[in-house]
């Protein structure tokens, strides 16, 4: 168990910062879900419909993967663009409904690895 992590996330990777008495450990995971496409007009079929249900499930196996490799933190920081971050949180209380932590979210532009690192250190006020 790390006692806090931040998580950097959106729909195409997340960037795990896990800190614990040993040190920090940053793990960078990739998603294979597809880019949103753009749908024009009437569809037959419902093609829109199809895909959207796809993509919710490969949305929720990214997360899932991402929650078994965070574990159960003491404090949880989730900080990203877009809406994976409370699509995230929102699958992580799901998938793990025992988990008792803080939980803040934090909305964020594009960032570097080391400046993720950089504010999970200032979020749960970490010297090292």
């Amino acid at each position: 168990m790390s006692d806090k992590v931040g998580i950097w996330i959106d729909h195409k990777k997340a960037v795990i910062v896990a800190a614990s008495a040993e040190g920090l450990a940053t793990t960078t995971l990739e998603s294979e879900v597809e880019a949103h496409p753009h749908f024009g007009g009437q569809q037959d079929g419902g093609g829109e419909k199809k895909y959207e249900e796809r993509r919710r499930h490969d949305l929720d196996r990214f997360y899932d993967e991402v929650v078994s490799l965070v574990k159960t933190p003491g404090g949880l920081l989730v900080l990203g663009p877009g809406e994976a971050k409370r699509e995230f949180v929102k699958r992580f209380s799901h998938v793990r409904p025992d988990a008792r932590c803080a939980v803040d979210i934090e909305t964020t532009g594009t960032l570097t690895d080391p400046q993720i690192v950089a504010k999970v250190k200032e979020h749960f006020s970490i010297a090292r």
